[in-house]
């Protein structure tokens, strides 16, 4: 979805949003600075303040000095810019941080301080992709192991491969 002029209102308190116009990268971000401090950001957006390299001076600026309000991080959201159900997902593979993201638009919405944890996690994307491949490598290395032990007691009745990716993907159906 573009990055619009319209006024969102935040999925968590209720409250108008404001926008913030990002100069680095010309871009309106929607902050809830008078309510919860969440930041919904359209689709595209967030890849390009989730970095520590990358300036979030602005965001920060508007949400100083001010006193949130406190919210119920488990109620179901909806999506400020299409209005579609929000899925919650974490943010990276080291499952720390758990953000609400839209299926529909692509927005994403992060509470009070999510983005700070989030950046604080890896320096690049390019260590951010590291980290995946290395937990990837090492699960389908795990399932393989776990086939071919069965494959030797006779006890495998599809593709192993197959088998690796319908369980990997179940694990991930069970989280929603």
């Amino acid at each position: 979805m573009r990055d619009t002029n319209e006024i969102l209102t935040c999925p968590v308190c209720g409250r108008e949003m404001q926008k913030v116009y990002i100069q680095d990268v010309k871009l309106n971000l929607d902050i809830c600075s008078q309510g919860c401090g969440g930041i919904f950001f359209d689709n595209r957006e967030f890849e390009k303040f989730d970095e520590e390299n990358e300036n979030i001076e602005e965001i920060l600026k508007a949400l100083e000095n001010k006193d949130f309000l406190k919210v119920d991080e488990t109620i179901q959201r909806t999506c400020p810019a299409c209005g579609s159900l929000m899925v919650k997902n974490f943010a990276s593979i080291k499952q720390e941080v758990e953000i609400d993201c839209c299926y529909v638009c692509g927005g994403k919405f992060l509470d009070n301080n999510e983005l700070i944890k989030i950046r604080a996690q890896y320096n690049t994307e390019k260590d951010r992709s590291e980290d995946f491949n290395k937990y990837l490598s090492a699960y389908i290395k795990t399932e393989m192991d776990a086939v071919e032990q069965e494959r030797i007691k006779g006890e495998v009745n599809r593709s192993g491969l197959k088998r690796i990716f319908d369980k990997y993907f179940e694990k991930i159906r069970k989280k929603f």
